[in-house]
């Protein structure tokens, strides 16, 4: 998708289209979560500091995002893009890898299917998107890039919007492209890259593989070497099963105070054990993330007994574990999640753990809040720890992602 939270905000809110707009936190702890194309060409980026972003672009617009939102219009998207195919893996709300082999029959040439795709989205979202069309998904990524708008302080100068690379074409296209282009290459590995002399993918390309597992390691060393030459074995994998489940808060001003922090931490676990319940999934271990004032980022886990989706169960552990943490330097960040995620199955055998810990009385009692919020929304009841100036503080998935406003608390 093109800028796709800033285009989805410049589609609902008219006055906008036309302007530069970030979306993202606009405080000073704020973060760039998407730039529409206007705002772009003042060198913003996502990931970028909401304050640097308004010194290059004082007349910004910043929108808080609506995380629920943009996820409705993504699923819609992707169930466009299953309507061609079943192999559809989601990277993102706006980005998808899409097998077609087995389509062709039916839909025609991929030319053809990435042009009824960007269609149908346009038809029913008036929202544009990009696609490339390669041999694999390395390649398919880099073409997709190829295909989009480029900003210019007249407005975005349309992309082609479909980009094919075909096999013949591969080694001319990755040649000419700065060695950043290629995934894996961040500014530690250019940096090493630089002091070989290797600048672009053909300066990677002469390279032997020796050469490049000796200054980054086997693994990097020989998947780079691969990726030089266009080869990405990769398969498109749909319905990826969940991972891990966390949610995080950035303060607005650096928490110094335990209770506090643990208070949030069960604010955090509550909506974490919320959102397994939903999903039907339960997790075995639980992590918490601390970052402090100085940006200094520490992480720390433990395995549970049995698994669990209770938020209680996963507060009580998170505590815990940020009783170990020493808060004085000052809190800046704070997160609470779960990992080693399976689906629950029926009939799942209850185990002495379940009994010695109370997880049974407490998946039922909050089986019964789930009920609750169900009806009444989720800020009709919660853990007391959550209770604010204006009631409950619920915490919600996508909330405050890029950061707290300056008027939040």
């Amino acid at each position: 998708m093109d800028a796709f939270f800033a285009s989805v905000e410049q589609l609902r809110r008219p006055e906008l289209k036309g302007k530069p707009v970030i979306v993202g936190g606009d405080g000073q702890r704020g973060v760039v979560a998407a730039a529409s194309y206007e705002a772009r060409v003042y060198g913003i980026r996502s990931a970028m500091a909401s304050t640097q972003a308004r010194r290059l672009c004082p007349d910004a617009v910043f929108v808080p995002g609506d995380h629920a939102h943009y996820g409705q219009i993504s699923q819609r998207v992707m169930e466009v893009f299953s309507s061609f195919t079943p192999l559809v893996e989601p990277l993102s709300l706006d980005e998808a890898f899409l097998d077609v082999a087995g389509s062709i029959r039916l839909h025609g040439q991929p030319v053809e299917i990435a042009r009824a795709i960007r269609r149908m989205v346009y038809e029913q979202e008036q929202l544009t998107c990009s696609v490339g069309v390669a041999p694999n998904k390395f390649l398919a990524k880099l073409a997709t890039e190829d295909a989009k708008p480029t900003p210019s302080r007249a407005g975005p100068v349309l992309g082609p919007g479909v980009r094919v690379i075909e096999a013949g074409d591969v080694q001319d296209f990755l040649d000419a492209l700065p060695i950043r282009a290629i995934w894996g290459v961040g500014p530690a590995t250019a940096a090493r890259l630089d002091r070989l002399g290797v600048a672009t993918v053909f300066d990677l390309r002469q390279l032997p593989a020796q050469t490049l597992v000796a200054a980054l390691g086997n693994v990097q060393g020989r998947h780079l070497h691969d990726l030089a030459r266009g080869s990405d074995e990769r398969t498109v994998t749909p319905n990826r099963g969940v991972k891990s489940i966390s949610h995080e808060e950035t303060f607005t001003v650096d928490l110094f105070d335990s209770r506090r922090l643990l208070d949030e931490a069960v604010r955090l676990a509550d909506a974490v054990g919320n959102r397994l319940r939903t999903a039907g999934h339960r997790a075995r271990t639980v992590n918490i993330k601390v970052r402090f004032g100085d940006f200094e980022t520490i992480t720390r886990s433990a395995t549970l007994p049995s698994p669990t989706d209770s938020g209680t169960v996963i507060a009580r552990e998170a505590k815990r574990l940020l009783g170990l943490v020493d808060p004085t330097p000052g809190v800046r960040l704070l997160g609470v999640g779960v990992s080693s995620i399976a689906k629950e199955t029926a009939g799942e055998q209850l185990s002495l753990d379940d009994l010695a810990t109370n997880n049974l009385e407490w998946r039922e009692a909050e089986g019964a809040i789930d009920v609750i919020r169900d009806k009444f929304g989720d800020g009709a009841i919660g853990p007391a720890s959550s209770l604010g100036i204006s009631g409950l503080r619920p915490k919600r998935r996508g909330d405050q992602q890029w950061g707290p406003s300056d008027q939040g608390s």
